[in-house]
């Protein structure tokens, strides 16, 4: 029996729910395999990233269970203190 799929309609647009999730291991050389509509920080603290264009942003203080809606090409160690971070595409 096939599953009911209620989001089916919204696509995979920036606005519509993830349809695939991934843990990210914070890396200041490589990019993630897949730029990302948000991430879900499982452990609070500092997120760096590198946005879709490139830019550096440090996001401080952000509280466990957070979801950022942001689109990273990477998520750095140096400055990243945050954990347990998933990639939602």
């Amino acid at each position: 029996m096939p599953i009911l799929d209620r989001f089916a309609h919204q696509g995979p647009g920036p606005d519509g729910p993830a349809v695939r999730c991934f843990a990210i291991t914070p890396d200041d050389d490589d990019d993630l395999p897949e730029l990302v509509r948000g991430l879900y920080v499982g452990g609070g603290g500092a997120v760096s990233i590198h946005d879709a264009e490139g830019g550096t942003t440090v996001f401080s203080g952000v509280p466990s269970g957070t979801v950022l809606p942001v689109r990273a090409r990477r998520v750095r160690a140096t400055d990243t203190t945050a954990t347990a971070l998933v990639g939602l595409v």
